[in-house]
């Protein structure tokens, strides 16, 4: 399966266990790999025949944004249910969303999750 990829994408989002992380909201890192069936657009140039990430950018960056989670494991959930729902070509969807700002005390890059969700 060939893959498209999407890296550390900013999104400005309101997630959360805290009232203060819905409230003012914080810096989200999301990467996609979407798994796909590219030989088509590979042997004619033409975008009909893959995915268009940016488009799927924007399906990220919106989707965050229209709901509030207090976990970033049902905000990866979320995200894989929505482009595998817009995107039929795409078989798999590897999703990690990292949280840089964690509210934990201690300095670190980020905290993430991870997850793999392949069409049924």
């Amino acid at each position: 399966m060939d893959q498209i990829r999407i890296v550390d994408l900013e999104v400005f989002a309101n997630h959360g266990v805290y009232p203060e992380e819905n409230a003012l909201g914080q810096k989200f890192l999301v990467s996609a790999t979407l798994h796909a069936d590219l030989s088509r657009a590979c042997e004619t140039d033409c975008l009909e025949y893959s995915v268009n990430y940016g488009e799927v950018c924007h399906l990220i960056d919106r989707a965050m944004k229209e709901e509030t989670f207090d976990l970033i494991e049902r905000v990866a959930q979320m995200l894989v249910d929505a482009i595998l729902e817009a995107y039929p070509a795409v078989e798999r969807v590897d999703i990690e969303v990292k949280k840089p700002w964690a509210p934990i005390g201690l300095p670190l890059s980020y905290a993430s999750v991870a997850i793999s969700r392949s069409r049924a």
